[in-house]
């Protein structure tokens, strides 16, 4: 590597090591590496942010702000609170199966939605829920960002690194479906359980809250009828829009602005309330993440590692895909895993075209999925939905710091990984 490339790294370790301890906002942090980049020319205005493949992706920035927005009129209807007492009574108040309730809708949703998509409609219910119960929030949120991350791995349309993979590998929504969701479901069961062990301390059943809650009419809580079905017409269609995108071909960005606009324009929310609940920190800080992963990209960095990788596998396949697994949770647990698959997928192609291309080669991407997409629950920026799981919950009082996030992340990124091991040696390799 080049000693700007040594640079570049320096600078992006010493950023990641601001958020991780929290001396600085991370947003401050994230801005600040993003600017020294550009002032040594790690990268350049054109690569940060107009480049797809080293600049900011404006899809997810621009899908995060459409949602947002959905969400924020949603919120005006009474929709969450009526949801936030559903889900209390169908668990009668008891504070581990109100978890497992959330986590299923959430693994479930990520499956068919993307997962940071999921988090924005759950987050609010959450809150409202938990303050009902008297219950801390934090262990909900953290659950259901992994449950998130876990449950989008099942498809091409639930985690973004899935999208990317299958454009560059060739592979159809089926070929998920069949690949990738037999593990997820089994991987779901067993986060449950980690959970059970992870949140022990927070499930303290309080039988006077409960009796309250099992007292309320959901109904009620609706505040405005009208809006809820303009809301919920308006965001049906956007979810399917997300499902037919092999078919119309709109990016889901486009498809999400599309929506925002329209529930906006035909309602009488205003534009300030719309954007009221948009997490602006959230989406700046994604920006300087981008920037900076860029740069990576940019000097060479990630693809240098990626090839070490590759190499030190002398071409055998099963070392190949164990290598590759653990390596890409891993990575993917330090830099977000978009721009990380982004680099690595064309290094893949080259594995599998000289593993003889189809047939059992394919292991190698259902490898890099399943480590990338675990991998991303590791840490509290490892993915998207992370993120903006973090960003709510600071912006409602209850911030999560990184590392509350990052010592069960670990934990559940292990145990998730290691379950994954025998699935690929047993399916694909013996």
């Amino acid at each position: 590597m080049t000693v700007l490339a040594y640079v570049a790294l320096a600078v992006f370790l010493a950023a990641y090591a601001l958020i991780a301890t929290e001396k600085v906002h991370r947003v401050a942090a994230a801005l600040g590496g993003a600017g020294i980049m550009l002032l040594i020319h790690a990268t350049d205005a054109g690569a940060a942010f107009f480049d797809e493949h080293t600049g900011v992706d404006w899809n997810v920035i621009f899908l995060l702000l459409g949602m947002m927005i959905i969400v924020g009129v949603l919120k005006q209807t009474g929709v969450f609170e009526y949801l936030a007492i559903w889900a209390a009574k169908r668990a009668k108040g008891r504070p581990f199966r109100l978890m497992v309730l959330l986590v299923l809708i959430t693994a479930g949703a990520s499956a068919m939605l993307d997962n940071v998509t999921t988090v924005l409609l759950i987050a609010p219910v959450t809150f409202l829920v938990c303050e009902r119960l008297a219950l801390s929030v934090a262990p909900f949120l953290i659950a259901e960002a992994m449950a998130s991350n876990i449950g989008g791995a099942a498809t091409l349309v639930g985690d973004p690194p899935n999208i990317i993979i299958a454009s560059r590998g060739g592979l159809t929504f089926n070929d998920f479906l069949v690949h990738m969701a037999p593990l997820i479901v089994v991987l779901i069961a067993v986060f449950l359980g980690l959970c059970r062990w992870l949140f022990r301390k927070s499930f303290r059943y309080d039988p006077d809250r409960a009796a309250e809650i099992m007292a309320l009419n959901e109904r009620e809580a609706i505040a405005d009828r009208r809006l809820l079905w303009q809301s919920l017409i308006v965001l049906a269609l956007v979810m399917v829009a997300f499902v037919l995108h092999p078919v119309l071909h709109y990016e889901p960005s486009v498809v999400a602005l599309l929506g925002a606009g329209v529930l906006v324009a035909a309602t009488k929310v205003t534009t300030e309330e719309a954007i009221a609940e948009v997490e602006w920190p959230t989406l700046v800080f994604f920006c300087g993440l981008f920037v900076m992963v860029g740069a990576l990209v940019e000097t060479g960095v990630i693809g240098q590692v990626s090839k070490a990788v590759a190499e030190a596998t002398h071409g055998q396949l099963g070392l190949t895909t164990m290598l590759l697994l653990w390596g890409s949770a891993a990575l993917s647990a330090v830099v977000d895993n978009i721009p990380y698959v982004a680099t690595m997928s064309p290094i893949v192609h080259d594995l599998v075209q000289a593993n003889g291309g189809d047939g059992p080669a394919q292991v190698l991407w259902w490898a890099l999925a399943i480590g990338a997409d675990l991998g991303g629950n590791a840490t509290a920026v490892g993915a998207a939905a992370n993120v903006v799981i973090i960003g709510i919950a600071a912006r409602n009082g209850t911030p999560i710091s990184f590392w509350q996030f990052t010592r069960y992340g670990i934990v559940v990124t292990l145990v998730t990984v290691a379950m994954s091991t025998p699935y690929l040696l047993l399916r694909y390799l013996i």
